[in-house]
């Protein structure tokens, strides 16, 4: 699909399967996507639909008793991070890649000083001695904005708000400058003033470290102040993708239209918000056709028949709705 030009990191036809109590069931299939340097690349969707087993894919972070990676790859620098040893991975996870995890409550471990955490990629990665590792976190506290650095080092994490927490979390992240970083719902379970601050820490973050950010989240209105292109996964399959712009002006997926519906907005009805109607199938249910055509008010027969493939409409712009596609003039015909 559209990649930007010389991508740091690329996804390609990634399908991953989870052990069921009937055998093997795909959580995510086929799924491609890349990020350029300095990028911000938003990937978006309902819960379940695939979001962070694609994150978590990049760093193999998925339990290997219970899950595997039937097809794919993801090329980093020039390296197929499937294809490396365990110890190769290591060095790579919070180095080179780093993840900020969805829930600020409960990534830090709670008996070990935020110095101890911070420290403890320093001297793994960079090989720092104790004394200038701490002097680095005080710095790296520093950069997250959090008042008082040099005291506030020493303290546990339940001494610390959920915004500082998360900043914390943060700072681990980008303790060895990774050149990218996947942030998972980074401002779940914060209030809306934190959130904002969190997202525009981020923002200054990646432009002052020279980062590429991958930020997934469900909420299309972080996508739309944060992002430069996004992704749009619906029941573990990309639906949509596009630069952000053109992906508000004008969606090729009915299920985009969904998720921009369902945006509270100042001028709607007090009191009402708009749904998709449905859920989200259970990947282990066949759906001989479109996966969201049981959801779609636009799907025609041959929707409930033929699974679409995801198809241009032009470099940049990808969709797996071909009645939409043959509308905006990508393509000839309906499947």
């Amino acid at each position: 699909m559209g990649q930007p030009e010389s991508p740091v990191l690329a996804v390609n036809n990634l399908t991953v399967e989870f052990r069921g109590d009937d055998g093997w069931v795909s959580a995510i299939r086929d799924v491609s996507f890349s990020i350029g340097r300095r990028e911000c690349l938003g990937i978006v969707g309902e819960s379940g639909s695939g979001k962070s087993v694609s994150a978590l894919s990049i760093l193999r972070l998925h339990a290997r008793a219970t899950s595997r990676i039937s097809s794919g790859t993801i090329v980093f620098n020039d390296r197929d991070l499937l294809k490396l040893p365990e110890p190769q991975m290591r060095r790579i996870r919070g180095a080179e890649i780093a993840m900020i995890f969805q829930d600020p409550m409960s990534s830090l471990n709670p008996v070990l000083t935020i110095a101890d955490q911070i420290i403890e990629p320093l001297r793994l990665h960079q090989g720092l001695t104790a004394a200038a590792a701490r002097k680095r976190a005080i710095e790296l506290l520093g950069l997250v904005r959090i008042p008082d650095a040099a005291r506030r080092i020493d303290d546990y994490p339940h001494r610390l708000s959920g915004g500082m927490r998360q900043r914390v979390v943060i700072a681990i992240a980008i303790a060895c400058q990774p050149k990218v970083l996947i942030a998972d719902e980074p401002t779940t379970a914060l209030d809306v003033t934190i959130q904002s601050q969190i997202l525009q820490l981020l923002k200054e973050l990646q432009s002052e470290l020279d980062m590429s950010v991958v930020l997934i989240t469900h909420d299309l209105g972080v996508i739309a102040q944060f992002a430069d292109r996004v992704v749009v996964m619906y029941a573990g399959q990309v639906i949509e993708s596009a630069p952000v712009l053109d992906l508000f002006g004008k969606p090729l997926h009915p299920y985009t239209d969904g998720l921009l519906a369902a945006i509270p907005r100042l001028d709607g009805e007090p009191g009402r918000l708009k749904s998709i109607a449905g859920s989200i199938p259970d990947p282990s249910v066949h759906i001989p056709g479109c996966r969201f055509s049981p959801r779609c008010p636009e799907a025609l027969p041959v929707c409930h028949e033929i699974p679409p493939a995801l198809l241009p409409a032009s470099a940049l712009r990808w969709s797996r709705c071909p009645p939409r596609l043959a509308a905006f003039g990508a393509i000839a015909d309906t499947p």
